[in-house]
């Protein structure tokens, strides 16, 4: 009964070419060799149909012990390489404690803020106080009190952005204005920067931008402050070579009032609108125009820093691109 000393063989054979597995996929195969549908003892076991009862019988029972022992020394090889793997992606992965840390990436400031900080720096050198408002703001303090008509285009719904209880956002920096002179008593001196909302929406303009407000009041200031103060600021933001052209304009919150022109790399840009604080807008603060009077000015800070940056669009600006933004330095 030659068949009966073949799995002795078959045996050590297996148990030779599983513990010689060096990975999970070379195990699958040499178990699939031995106890495979066309496996080596599958082969052996379709001859016994040729075998007496009583053979069959006795090569049966040591069929299955051979198979019930090729299945153990291949689970236990499994285990083992699991194991092993498991290590050694502990090991490939462990942390080298000793070694210097990664550098997080570190942050910069928006373009805009960027100017914004610069702008009030030189106001406070020149003793300017930094005020704050809201930009939620009441039709009071943002037209009315400023001098607006009643009829005037800016109260629109098409120019400005009005929301529940009667207020708005505010369209300009100017309704701080009203806010930082009512209840005290001059001089001050104050710039506000921040941000303020117009329905307008292109290339060079976005339904929210940001502005910088000044203003002075004394019982002596003149026009003449308020020329010399621009100036010094255009020098400072646009370089020392920088002229300013002022053309004469109306403005319901000043009179005189002006707008003006700054150079840039040799060419004339409309920067902003100034002029003196009209008497109703000092009388609507409880300031006696008989006694005080003053100046005011704004512009806004998104064209610097398009130019400062070399930035085409505002939108650019404004839509939180990083690969944008992580250029701008």
């Amino acid at each position: 009964m030659p068949a009966l000393v073949d799995l002795p063989a078959l045996l050590a054979e297996a148990e030779a070419a599983l513990r010689a597995a060096g990975s999970l996929q070379q195990l699958i195969e040499v178990r699939a060799r031995f106890l495979g549908k066309k496996g080596s003892l599958s082969g052996l076991l379709r001859g016994m149909a040729a075998l007496a009862p009583a053979e069959r019988a006795v090569l049966g029972a040591q069929a299955n012990q051979t198979k019930s022992r090729i299945e153990a020394i291949s689970d236990a090889r499994k285990a083992q390489l699991e194991q092993a793997a498991a290590a050694e992606t502990l090991a490939s992965g462990r942390l080298d404690v000793s070694l210097p840390g990664a550098a997080a990436p570190r942050g910069r400031l928006h373009p805009v803020s960027v100017i914004e900080r610069e702008v009030s720096r030189f106001f406070t050198t020149l003793g300017y106080s930094i005020e704050d408002g809201p930009e939620v703001e009441t039709e009071w303090n943002n037209f009315g009190a400023l001098n607006f008509p009643e009829d005037h285009p800016a109260r629109d719904l098409q120019d400005t952005f009005f929301v529940e209880g009667g207020q708005l956002l505010r369209t300009h920096t100017s309704p701080v204005q009203i806010r930082a002179m009512t209840g005290r008593t001059p001089p001050f001196r104050f710039v506000v920067p921040g941000r303020v909302y117009r329905s307008d929406l292109d290339t060079t303009h976005s339904p929210m931008f940001h502005q910088i407000e000044g203003f002075c009041v004394g019982e002596t200031v003149s026009f003449a402050d308020l020329k010399g103060t621009l100036y010094a600021f255009a020098r400072e933001l646009f370089g020392a070579d920088a002229k300013l052209r002022f053309r004469a304009h109306f403005f319901p919150f000043t009179e005189p009032s002006a707008e003006m022109d700054v150079t840039w790399r040799g060419k004339w840009l409309e920067w902003g609108g100034c002029g003196m604080i009209h008497p109703r807008v000092l009388l609507n603060c409880g300031i006696d125009p008989q006694r005080w009077q003053g100046f005011a000015f704004g512009m806004g800070l998104d064209r610097p820093a398009l130019l400062r940056f070399g930035i085409p669009s505002i939108q650019l600006l404004f839509d939180g691109d990083l690969r944008v933004l992580e250029q701008l330095s």
